[in-house]
């Protein structure tokens, strides 16, 4: 027994050091991990020279492919690759390069993800930051969809100088309820303005040869119970509400990929859901790319996936394994042609990407470029939405005044969540950083107080000229949730409340504000007059418990890495807020639609937002569309002209303050005395104006009828209406702001 123990514990002492060797070299390969090129090398296809060519080539590459090969086509990474994924999200704090469908043998190259509604979210070796601009729904809130464009290519650059050649964005799911954790990465509760936005991103992205993928398809707008609830939906409600946005993006914009959602939709998971996949999404609107899942657990049952069209499972090989496959094929669940029908697409989508001549370099001189610095706090100044404003703004900027800059998130770098669409900043300016930096050559005091001491609070209020209030949210609070455990996401939406502990962020339980931000205001709101609450944030929020009290209050957003020179620069008057709300601020919350965080079954009505509002004669606290600036607007001599296949609306857009400022101009049409059920009016067309203190400009919108129309269920047709339509024109939603004019379509003789 004495040599028995030395030995065993040289034994298991020579086993520990195999397996810390092991794990050593599987952690340096995961974060030292090979790259590979996603460019064919020409040389092996000289006979390439046309599109028909590329057709032609991914044709001759599917033949001459095994089975296995072309199951990899199928999926991101080999299962046994996850620790790469893992150490570099937990220990690096970013996502590392997960190549997909590359063949070393048939000199095919593989294709890259990067999420990146914020920035390019995959960093290449020696990169530490990109450019970080403001979340979606700021964006949302600057109503320009040239902005957006301009947005998504500046991203495509910096993705494309990372080696990433594919954009996991935009995410263009619908805001129906404002606790939605996810809000803030979307543009709002509008379809159209969702469609709009939606569009201008794709066509940013593709200009810089980034297969684009919009996400998450379909009706995805609740976050705690995502992987596990069965969203229901009537067919007027999917075809009018929440599809009409994926269509305009999918047909206009002509993205090479779409994302599907983890949740189910009238009872088939989206990556299972034929109806969504085959019938709408090819068959009716004619989408030719690929289709991949959402990442970790977006797939269940591979077979059921192949049947329905799903193309890639991302990120790792789970559903689509050999032996899944084969038995499908082998019990003819699936066909071989199913099989080579989605390798084909994914084939022919991506191959002239890995061909293209690039229209410009990218290398890493283009990373955090001073245009794409100075465009991201140019996004950040033209989402602030100023809801309210008792002749306080803009601050005076006069040298000798005292600034303080009070609350927990006054000198936080908070950029957004912390999920997938988070993006690695070089620096952040805070609220009280970007004031401290704008009052430097003013000769004025910037004081910064956390709020944590409210008497302390007080005291430096009660002293200051000018107070800034900085609240709201960090990832904390709401954001993708981050809850790995998977049995208690199930357990939580069975019971209907939250089981075990809560992850990070997710849905808001409370659409108020946190109670320490609202004790901060109440109690120092009757201490100067010259008072502004900031709020931080991603979506709508219930003010009423102290609006009141307050002369002015500015949504700044997750604004990116140049909110605080943005806040500045929008405080003091260097630049005239022209944001305005891409959703709708209930006076109630009984106002919106149900919503339940946890819960593996919901009904999305044909109603919510303004429509909701409109519908049920129920005034907004704020209005979808609004939002004030430092100058006045007017509308003027508009003139409607029906035309053959579109309405023509003219109208003049005068500034009529003294400073320069843009205004956004928006047309609802209404369907008084429409044979089915309707909503009182539907936004149809916008534009942002900017224009200089005391001018003006004739602007031109159209309307094509086609957009008039409803879907018949029964006859599974779009029909439009011979009404006396309505077309309400003005700078919001709300009644007041709107100018009503009556136009009838012109009849064919």
């Amino acid at each position: 027994m004495k040599k028995i123990f030395p030995r065993l514990f040289k034994v298991l002492g020579l086993l520990l050091l195999f397996l810390a060797v092991v794990l050593g070299v599987v952690a340096y390969r995961s974060i030292k991990y090979p790259t590979f090129s996603l460019r064919v090398d020409p040389q092996h296809f000289p006979e390439v020279q046309t599109a028909a060519d590329l057709d032609s080539l991914a044709k001759l590459l599917l033949a001459e492919m095994s089975f296995e090969e072309k199951v990899d086509q199928m999926y991101g990474e080999k299962f046994f690759q996850a620790p790469k994924f893992l150490l570099n999200v937990l220990a690096r704090k970013r996502f590392p390069h997960v190549y997909v469908g590359g063949n070393e043998r048939l000199h095919l190259p593989p294709w890259v993800l990067s999420d990146g509604p914020r920035g390019a979210r995959v960093l290449k070796a020696g990169v530490n930051s990109v450019t970080t601009f403001p979340v979606a729904m700021a964006r949302g809130a600057s109503w320009d969809p040239d902005l957006e464009r301009q947005i998504n290519e500046a991203i495509a650059i910096e993705m494309r100088a990372n080696e990433t050649n594919y954009a996991a964005t935009p995410c263009i799911n619908l805001l129906r309820h404002p606790a939605w954790g996810r809000a803030q990465e979307t543009y709002g509760e509008d379809p159209w303005l969702l469609g709009e936005l939606g569009l201008a991103a794709v066509r940013g992205l593709e200009k810089h040869r980034v297969m684009a993928c919009p996400k998450h398809f379909a009706l995805n707008s609740l976050e705690n119970s995502r992987f596990v609830v069965d969203v229901k939906a009537d067919e007027r409600t999917l075809r009018e509400v929440y599809l009409p946005h994926f269509k305009k993006v999918i047909q206009q914009g002509k993205p090479a990929s779409l994302m599907s959602a983890y949740n189910k939709v009238n009872g088939a998971y989206c990556g299972e859901n034929e109806y969504l996949l085959e019938q709408i999404l090819r068959r009716e609107w004619g989408f030719e790319g690929f289709v991949s899942s959402d990442w970790v657990a977006g797939t269940h049952d591979g077979v059921a996936s192949v049947r329905a069209g799903l193309d890639v499972e991302m990120p790792w090989q789970q559903a689509y394994t050999y032996d899944a496959l084969q038995r499908g094929l082998d019990d003819g669940a699936i066909t071989e042609a199913q099989l080579d029908r989605l390798v084909l697409r994914s084939l022919q989508t991506r191959l002239p990407y890995a061909f293209a001549e690039d229209i410009q370099s990218y290398d890493e001189t283009q990373l955090k470029k001073p245009a794409h610095v100075e465009l991201a706090r140019r996004a950040a100044e033209e989402s602030m939405v100023l809801l309210k404003n008792e002749s306080v703004l803009p601050f005076s900027a006069e040298s000798g005044k005292t600034i303080a800059v009070i609350g927990a998130l006054a000198d936080l770098e908070n950029t957004g969540d912390h999920g997938s669409s988070d993006a690695t900043a070089p620096y952040v300016v805070t609220p009280y950083e970007g004031l401290r930096q704008y009052h430097a050559e003013r000769g004025n005091e910037v004081l910064l107080d956390t709020g944590s001491d409210l008497a302390a609070a007080q005291r430096l209020a009660k002293r200051a000229d000018q107070v800034v209030v900085v609240v709201g949210y960090t990832f904390e609070e709401e954001g993708e949730y981050i809850q790995f455990d998977q049995e208690a996401i199930r357990a939580s939406a069975e019971a209907g409340r939250l089981v075990g502990s809560k992850g990070t962020g997710g849905d808001r339980i409370r659409l108020q504000l946190l109670e320490r931000d609202e004790e901060l205001i109440r109690g120092l709101a009757p201490l100067n007059e010259q008072l502004v609450v900031v709020y931080v944030g991603g979506s709508a929020i219930d003010l009423s418990g102290w609006v009141a009290e307050v002369p002015a209050v500015l949504f700044a957003w997750y604004a990116g890495m140049e909110g605080g020179n943005a806040l500045a620069r929008i405080l003091y008057g260097a630049v005239n807020p022209s944001g305005k709300l891409p959703f709708s601020i209930a006076r109630d919350p009984a106002h919106y639609p149900p919503f339940q965080a946890y819960t593996t079954s919901i009904d999305y009505g044909y109603y919510h937002g303004y429509t909701l509002l409109d519908k049920k004669g129920l005034e907004a606290a704020y209005p979808f569309g609004f939002g004030k600036s430092y100058t006045t607007f007017s509308l003027a001599e508009a003139v409607l002209t029906p035309e053959e296949h579109q309405l023509g609306i003219r109208v003049l857009v005068r500034n009529d303050g003294a400073r320069a400022g843009a205004e956004v101009v928006q047309a609802y049409v209404g369907f008084p005395g429409s044979a089915v059920d309707r909503p009182v009016k539907l936004l149809r067309a916008f534009e942002k104006v900017a224009l200089a203190a005391g001018a003006q400009r004739e602007l031109q919108l159209y309307i094509p009828y086609e957009d008039l129309t409803w879907y018949n269920p029964e006859r599974g047709a779009w029909e439009l209406e011979e009404l006396d339509y309505e077309l309400y024109l003005g700078t919001s939603s709300a009644r007041e702001d709107l100018q009503l004019f009556n136009f009838r379509l012109p009849i064919p003789e």
